[in-house]
């Protein structure tokens, strides 16, 4: 056995990239939910491909899997990897790009046979000339190998090939030194009832691992050492099923069923699949015929007295638009989640992006104000979706919870909460028909009485067209239209009282503030640590809360010289910035379906600082 000697690492980012067939996310799902097991912290980007079956080996089909774990605080899933594992010619060079200097490449051979080489616009084998001399090759014929562990289990071609990025994910196993008992158990549980998957997929990956340790083409395996995280019982989780989790506890926490309508759309499809496996919490799940139905269907049983809840993504939201001015108007509690993507129209469906803001801000015909809140990591989209409900149904308003695609698909270690710490919010239903009136307010909040459908004595009535100040019957005067447009805005309004203030993380007060809303909060904070510790006058304001803001956003802007406001659009909370608090915001944008990396927002710091 070729000698061996073993290297200590701070972080690693490692890329599995492949034709979208080749199983990558798999592979990258199983090494993040290992390497969380053994404690490191650690944050993913699956980067699925644009088309949902381009042809096999072209460069529109590749599928890839990031991941960036290490002993320390990990925000982003790296703006470069040092490891790229390619599956065949055209995962090269899609991500060669994103390949540090010097990095290693283990690449599977087969893949670049002469057929390969043409789909992905080769004119000569990158493994055979000299343009990767300036990174670390290892050539493996993964398919070969994997062909060969399984040489006698008579299984078809098929069946073999799609087994070997198993043997891919056992080699990283062993380069850094991560078990296999955690796969192992997944793939006995997962193919229980398929004995010839179930051996296959276990072969090769021990097959992979054994590679590793017998081949004398690699000298060197890593360890990475846990992370020194918070004490407390973990779980890797992504940010649709944070999202799926936060909702579910806040209808436990506020004893209400939870009812969740909802169309399928990329990306947010994954909070529907799994609240549909929760019955046994109370949680109905009805997939809708169409985007106008799911949230029609969830009003309908916020009426009836449960938790409703949407889910979507920008076009639609785009749908739900008509059915979001009745939620308004009727006055009833609902969480509407968008997962935001690539737009206009169906743009980049697999592409992560934040341009639906002023969507979820303004999006609808007439007054109609609404909430709006946004997570900032995939396990914050737990807390955010909380915040939504406890707001709904505090306020008796719908509630726009902002996510994306980086973020829904992104995973992230998630410090599971102590549920009897979480707040009550549960509801009052009124009940007292002496007393009762659709739309007499709460003098504190001006939400309007909540009244479940059969309760003797609270027959009303709703609709979209315009209430009765109090009554809640049809009305057209003007003055009555008027003063009914101006309590629901007041009413969003007053949720200020009921929110944090906004914190500033660094000086409160100095040369360089950078806002960030959403999943730029990781690269943001990545690059604002970077400059303080060379010193510089930098800080960070994250908002949850975008509508209303925090009564303190104003004073803490005028605190700083300069503000940054980092956004994966064209530039939308900037706009909001500039015209509310009159300071002069500089936007800096990328639309290009990818998060920031921190060196983005580090240069940028940087020209700013400079040319103060």
């Amino acid at each position: 056995m070729a000698s061996k000697s073993t290297q200590n690492l701070d972080e690693v980012t490692i890329r599995f990239a492949g034709d979208s067939g080749d199983g990558m996310q798999l592979t990258g799902t199983q090494f993040t939910n290992t390497t969380a097991i053994l404690g490191n912290d650690l944050s993913t980007l699956p980067d699925y491909p644009a088309e949902i079956r381009a042809p096999q080996g072209t460069l529109f089909g590749v599928s890839g899997f990031q991941i960036h774990f290490g002993s320390t605080e990990i925000n982003t899933p790296g703006d470069s990897c040092d490891v790229l594992v390619a599956m065949n010619a055209a995962a090269l060079k899609v991500n060669l790009t994103s390949l540090v200097d010097g990095g290693a490449i283990i690449a599977n051979t087969e893949g670049f046979n002469d057929k390969n080489l043409k789909l992905a616009g080769y004119e000569s084998n990158p493994l055979r000339d000299d343009s990767l001399e300036k990174y670390q090759v290892y050539e493996v014929d993964i398919t070969k190998l994997t062909e060969l562990a399984l040489q006698d289990l008579n299984l078809s071609s098929k069946l073999v090939d799609r087994s070997k990025n198993f043997f891919a994910l056992g080699m990283m196993y062993w380069m850094y030194n991560r078990p296999l008992e955690p796969t192992l158990q997944w793939i006995n549980e997962k193919f229980a009832k398929k004995p010839e998957i179930r051996e296959a997929n276990s072969r090769v990956l021990k097959a992979g691992w054994n590679f590793g340790e017998t081949t004398e083409i690699f000298k060197v395996r890593y360890e990475v050492a846990p992370a020194k995280l918070k004490p407390g019982r973990y779980r890797n989780i992504t940010g649709n099923q944070a999202t799926a989790w936060g909702l579910m506890a806040a209808a436990s926490k506020a004893r209400l069923d939870l009812f969740l309508g909802s169309y399928p759309i990329t990306p947010a499809s994954d909070i529907l699949h799994e609240l549909s496996i929760h019955k046994n919490f109370g949680v109905k799940t009805f997939q809708a015929e169409d985007e106008i139905a799911g949230i029609t269907s969830a009003i309908g049983a916020s009426f009836a007295g449960a938790l409703g809840a949407t889910t979507t993504s920008g076009p639609g939201l785009a749908l739900k638009t008509e059915a979001l001015g009745l939620a308004v108007m009727v006055e009833l509690p609902l969480v509407v989640v968008n997962v935001q993507r690539g737009g206009p129209s169906t743009g980049l469906p697999t592409k992560t992006e934040q341009a639906d803001l002023l969507q979820a801000l303004y999006g609808r015909n007439g007054e109609a104000p609404i909430p709006v809140v946004a997570a900032c990591t995939p396990s914050d989209c737990f807390n955010a979706a909380f915040e939504a409900s406890r707001i709904a149904i505090k306020y008796m308003t719908p509630v726009i919870c902002l996510t994306d695609g980086y973020l829904g698909n992104g995973s992230e270690p998630w410090l599971i909460p102590d549920v009897n710490a979480l707040p009550d919010i549960s509801p009052t239903f009124h009940t007292n028909p002496d007393t009762f009136m659709p739309y007499l307010r709460d003098e504190a909040t001006l939400a309007r009485p909540w009244a479940i459908p059969g309760t003797p004595g609270l027959e009303h009535r709703i609709g979209g067209i315009e209430k009765q100040h109090q009554t809640g019957n049809v009305n057209y005067e003007p003055a009555n239209h008027e003063l009914m447009i101006k309590l629901r805005a007041e009413k969003v309004e007053r949720i200020a009282n009921d929110i944090p203030a906004a914190e500033v993380d660094g000086d409160p007060k100095g040369t360089l503030l950078v806002v960030g809303w959403g999943s730029t909060y990781g690269a943001i904070r990545s690059a604002v640590l970077k400059h303080r510790a060379a010193g510089h006058s930098v800080s960070h304001l994250h908002l949850r809360h975008l509508n209303p803001m925090p009564k303190n956003v104003g004073e803490i802007l005028s605190q700083f010289k300069l503000v940054l406001v980092p956004e994966i659009n064209n530039g939308q909370l900037v706009k909001v910035l500039r015209s509310r608090y009159l300071v002069p915001a500089v936007g800096l944008n990328k639309i290009q379906g990818l998060p920031f990396k921190a060196v983005e927002i580090e240069r940028k710091i940087e020209e700013m600082l400079r040319s103060y």
